[in-house]
């Protein structure tokens, strides 16, 4: 978690795009609400636990889940 540095992008195992890194907190990513999606997901941070993380490869977080089964893990605040 250490290497996760804000402005990192989030991708899945498929490499399709999650997110982006606002912050770590509580040993969690936290996503910026830029991209928290539509509906009633709109203006939320999303959160990402430390376990999905796979790999960090330079700028962006690698998870160890798809994209579209990823999304559906995340903890929203």
């Amino acid at each position: 978690m250490k290497e996760i540095r804000e402005h990192m992008e989030v991708i899945g195992a498929d490499g399709v795009h999650i997110g982006t890194v606002d912050k770590i907190e509580s040993g969690r990513i936290k996503l910026t609400k830029k991209d928290s999606g539509e509906g009633s997901h709109k203006g939320h941070h999303h959160f990402i636990d430390k376990g999905l993380v796979a790999d960090v490869e330079g700028d962006k977080v690698r998870l160890s889940a798809n994209a579209d089964v990823a999304v559906t893990m995340e903890e929203e605040k």
